[in-house]
């Protein structure tokens, strides 16, 4: 039954405690949660999504897989995306002494952003497509940009240590070449 009909149906009962009523408000309620949990999960669609719109963004022009060592490169470069945006918060801060609080609160949340994703490049990976991979390479710039899609896109956690890690036996294998 559609919440709309629940709702009407609602507005007819004559008394709140009646068994009905609290039939329908039990309905209704069951309706709110689920689209409370279907919103959750578009937003954390959206994020990565967002993310992953970065990384298409800069690798437009690339037609072959990463090295280790460019992908670190790359993701340096992301986690370093907001620095212009701090600069000018900081000259608009410094401008008047009635403007030292202006963006705070979009300072805060970008530095917390940064701050988390660093921790986490640095610890156990940012959840990225592997663009070492050639086949997950194709894939990522077949990818069409919608968060609808990707669920299609195999996502791993690329961490600093581990692309070095490549780096390293990257070179081990050219040296015994």
């Amino acid at each position: 039954m559609p919440k709309q009909t629940i709702l009407k149906e609602l507005a007819k009962c004559k008394h709140p405690k009646s068994r009905k009523t609290l039939a329908l408000t039990r309905k209704v309620k069951k309706i709110n949660n689920r689209e409370k949990i279907k919103l959750g999960h578009a937003a954390k669609a959206n994020m990565v999504g967002n993310k992953l719109a970065w990384f298409a963004e800069h690798l437009i022009e690339q037609q072959h897989p990463l090295e280790p060592a460019e992908y670190e490169a790359l993701v340096d470069e992301y986690l370093m995306r907001f620095d212009r945006e701090l600069e000018q918060i900081k000259i608009v801060q410094s401008i008047g002494k009635h403007r030292a609080t202006q963006h705070a609160a979009r300072e805060a949340a970008i530095k917390a952003t940064i701050e988390t994703e660093k921790l986490n490049f640095s610890g156990g990976g940012i959840e990225l497509p592997d663009l070492c991979d050639p086949t997950n390479f194709t894939l990522f710039q077949q990818w069409d940009g919608s968060a609808a899609s990707i669920q299609h896109l195999k996502l791993k956690f690329i961490s600093r240590k581990m692309l070095q890690e490549s780096v390293k036996r990257n070179v081990v294998d050219k040296m015994d070449e």
